[in-house]
């Protein structure tokens, strides 16, 4: 009989393999990592090490506004630059409240800059809790927009920097909008340090609640597109032209429409 050939010997993997390891490709979250003895592969220990890296950088890396500013610029926009309260990052992230107020100076300015005719939808591009959301993919989102309200550019837009979402209503009561729409930075999360998020909120003033508000969230390329929030945010813009509100008296059913129908151009104008 004769004897099988020498086979080469292949080196036996260190890791067990997850059968849940076909699932990773369906999702960014951390699943099916497999394992190294009783430890994670230090190939997944290197990658969290980056992503939390990545993360607090989102947070503490300031908003380029020169950049900004002039991004917006060369597409029609004419941005004005506001701050809040907190005088700088640590200040922000430890005193919220200062956050949602204007600084006295940014106020003032804005009065002096408001409109003859009260505009109906002010947009508001923040910092928030991710610069790097709000450089990347504020523009993007509003560029998006425009194929839905024609007169996008004429509309006012406020850089705000060390800003939370409520900022938006101090800066829409004193431009006299009927809508503010935020355009935040998102607090990052392990695999999304880049996630912008859409607050809008009808006759903004002091004082709201998040209960009048509407939320678009997770808008990046590799979360919710462009041009899908783009629609979203069109929608409810139209809804709250019709019905007067916001927040949880106004719903979100644009999943329930064709994918190619648009709101009313009327509900749009902003002028």
């Amino acid at each position: 009989m004769n004897n099988p050939p020498n086979r080469p010997n292949r080196p036996v993997s260190p890791i067990t393999p997850d059968p849940w390891t076909r699932l990773r490709t369906l999702t960014a979250a951390r699943i099916a990592l497999g394992r190294s003895g009783v430890s994670l592969p230090t190939n997944e220990v290197l990658r969290f090490g980056l992503a939390h890296a990545q993360a607090r950088d989102a947070v503490h890396q300031p908003l380029d506004v020169a950049a900004l500013q002039a991004a917006l610029v060369g597409h029609g926009f004419k941005p004005s630059v506001v701050t809040s309260r907190a005088p700088d990052r640590v200040s922000y992230l430890r005193r919220p409240d200062w956050g949602r107020r204007l600084a006295e100076d940014s106020a003032r300015d804005l009065r002096e800059r408001r409109p003859a005719k009260a505009p109906r939808i002010a947009f508001v591009v923040s910092d928030g809790l991710s610069s790097r959301a709000t450089q990347n993919n504020s523009l993007p989102l509003l560029l998006a927009l425009a194929a839905y309200i024609p007169e996008l550019r004429v509309c006012p837009v406020v850089i705000a920097t060390q800003a939370r979402v409520a900022l938006g209503d101090e800066i829409g009561e004193i431009l006299g909008a009927e809508l503010v729409v935020v355009l935040i930075g998102e607090r990052p999360g392990l695999s999304s340090p880049d996630s912008l998020g859409v607050y809008m909120t009808g006759a903004p003033r002091v004082g709201l609640t998040d209960a009048t508000r509407n939320c678009i969230s997770n808008v990046r390329p590799e979360g919710l597109s462009f041009a899908e929030a783009a629609r979203k945010l069109a929608f409810l813009i139209a809804g709250a032209r019709a019905l007067g509100c916001t927040g949880v008296d106004l719903k979100d059913d644009s999943d329930d429409r064709l994918p190619d129908e648009r709101p009313p151009a009327m509900l749009l104008a902003v002028e």
